[in-house]
Parts: structure tokens; C-alpha cells; sequence
């Protein structure tokens, strides 16, 4: 197994007429794979995974594996759901058709206990044979992954590699990285991938990313050659541009900044998302002219 490290982009999912646009998606891997990114993560939660069908969940991943295909660009495949069979299915699927790794979130909305939350992971990363990375983002889901039932997931399952951490907690990174040097932490809260990365983070999985992935691989790489001025410059230049990315529900905000950008030809959600407000627009046209916002 070889297992995924640096800058990793949650995609979003562009609709057409209500449909998922599967070219325009590649399009839009093509473009994470000129700008130099590690991973494309498909059908994440920034991907609106959980209004997508099971048949465009893996059609979304097909076209992510495909893309990437003799590229240094690997798939970090989501495949997470509040339903331990389903969250098995898909995972079964990527791998079947040449995902790199697996990505799962924590099950949403029936709230497990952690004992329930290590038979789920633990069910679900010995289903298959990739690299797997929990996912722990309570402010989605109702339920926290606690270190000590992460670091028992790593001590027990051998695929179990990673864990993307979304609390935007440095402490929670802290406590995980501390007592385990190998089990690789991911940032998931773009606000804070500076300090987690210094602080021992192995990675990012980044909504911004979607919008300008040549500056969060370069926040990245940056780190990895011990260059932390350049890093915090770009991270700090980014800065209120990660906050408006998060100013209404994700990926509300990004996919409509991708949009102002022109790099998407419709601005489309599944309900019950729905389109941002012209506060949210505004605010994201005069933002925009701040960066320089690669085709």
C-alpha cells in the first residue's frame, strides 16, 4: 500500500439540469492536475455525497479514477454514509474500479456511540484492501471521533493510515500526532492548515483548493522543504478567502465562486441546498479580484 500524503482537493460536483455534468467534472480534475495537487477526493461532503444517488456516487469516482490515470495523481475516494453496509459498498466499489485510498466519514445523524463508531470504521477499512482515512467533522455530522477511538482504529486495523481532522481543533491534532508519530494526520479545515501542518500534519484536504489548487499545493510543498515563510505568507494571503468559502453551508460558496471565476457554466445544488444570497455574491465578486484564479 502506498499511502497518500500532501495537498488533497475535496471536489465539488457540478450539475447540469439537475444532472450531475460528468465532463464538465473531469474538466475540472484535469485542471487539479495542472496545478499541481497529490489527490482529487470525489464525493466528499464538498461534493454533496449525501444528495447524490448511489449510481452518481460511483460514476464520480469512475470519472475521478479514470482522470487521474497514469498521472502522479492519486483518488481519495469518499465513500462514507450513516448506514455501515452502504459506507461497505461503496467502499468495495472503489476499490474495484483503481481508487488509491478510501476516505469515510463519521456516520451522520443516528449519533453512535464510540463503541459503535470503531465496529463501523473498523467493519468498513476490513472490507477492503486500500488505504484507508477516517474522517471526523462533528460540526456535520452530530458525532465526534475521539483520539483515543482513532488511535485505536490505527492500533488495530492495518489499511487504517490517516484521519482528516475537521474540528479545527490544533489541540485534537496535537493529541493524535503526539501519541503516534505514523498515524498521518490530514487537515480538513482550511483556516488552520498552516499550524496543523507545522505542527506534524502530513496533509490538507481543502475546500479552497478547488478554486486556487496552485496556492494550497504550494502552502504544502512549502512546508515539506521547511520553507515556513513562503507558507504562511500564502496562508495568510488566503485567509479571507477561506473565511467567505464558509460564510453559508458548504459548498455553497465555493462552488459559487468556481462560478464567478468562470470555471463552472452553471451554478446548480441539490435541495436542500440552495443557490447563496446576493450578500454571499457580492461579497464573493470583490473577494475574487483579490486573486489570481487559474484556468
Amino acid at each position: 500500500m502506498e499511502n497518500i500524503q500532501g495537498s488533497i482537493t475535496a471536489l465539488i460536483t457540478p450539475f447540469k439540469n439537475g444532472k450531475v455534468d460528468l465532463e464538465k467534472y473531469e474538466s475540472l480534475i484535469k485542471r487539479q492536475i495542472a496545478n499541481g495537487v497529490d489527490a482529487v477526493s470525489p464525493v466528499g461532503t464538498t461534493g454533496e455525497s449525501a444528495t447524490l444517488s448511489h449510481q452518481e456516487h460511483k460514476e464520480c469516482i469512475e470519472v475521478a479514477v479514470a482522470t487521474c490515470k497514469n498521472t502522479n495523481v492519486k483518488v481519495l475516494a469518499g465513500a462514507g454514509s450513516n448506514a455501515t453496509s452502504e459506507a461497505c459498498d461503496i467502499a468495495k466499489f472503489a476499490q474495484s474500479v483503481g481508487a488509491d485510498a478510501i476516505l469515510s466519514i463519521a456516520p451522520y445523524y443516528n449519533k453512535p456511540t464510540q463503541e459503535g463508531l470503531y465496529i463501523h470504521y473498523k467493519t468498513i477499512a476490513q472490507s477492503i484492501e486500500l488505504p484507508f482515512m477516517l474522517y471526523n467533522v462533528p460540526g456535520r455530522t452530530g458525532v465526534d471521533l475521539l483520539p483515543q477511538t482513532a488511535i485505536r482504529l490505527y492500533d488495530d486495523v492495518k489499511n487504517i493510515f490517516a484521519i482528516k481532522e475537521a474540528t479545527g481543533s490544533l489541540d485534537r491534532a496535537t493529541s493524535i500526532i503526539s501519541q503516534r508519530e505514523d498515524f498521518m494526520v490530514f487537515s480538513g479545515d482550511d483556516s488552520v492548515d498552516f499550524p496543523m501542518l507545522a505542527s506534524g500534519a502530513k496533509g490538507i484536504v481543502s475546500v479552497t483548493s478547488n478554486l486556487v489548487p496552485d496556492l494550497k499545493s504550494k502552502i504544502v510543498n512549502s512546508i515539506f522543504e521547511d520553507d515556513y515563510k513562503t507558507a504562511l505568507k500564502i496562508h495568510n494571503d488566503l485567509f479571507e478567502l477561506n473565511q467567505a468559502l464558509f460564510c453559508e453551508s458548504n459548498p455553497i460558496p465555493i462552488k459559487a465562486a468556481m462560478y464567478l471565476a468562470g470555471l463552472l457554466d452553471t451554478l446548480e445544488f441539490r435541495l436542500p441546498l440552495t443557490s447563496p444570497s446576493k450578500e454571499t455574491i457580492t461579497k464573493l465578486e470583490n473577494l475574487l479580484k483579490k486573486y489570481e484564479v487559474k484556468k
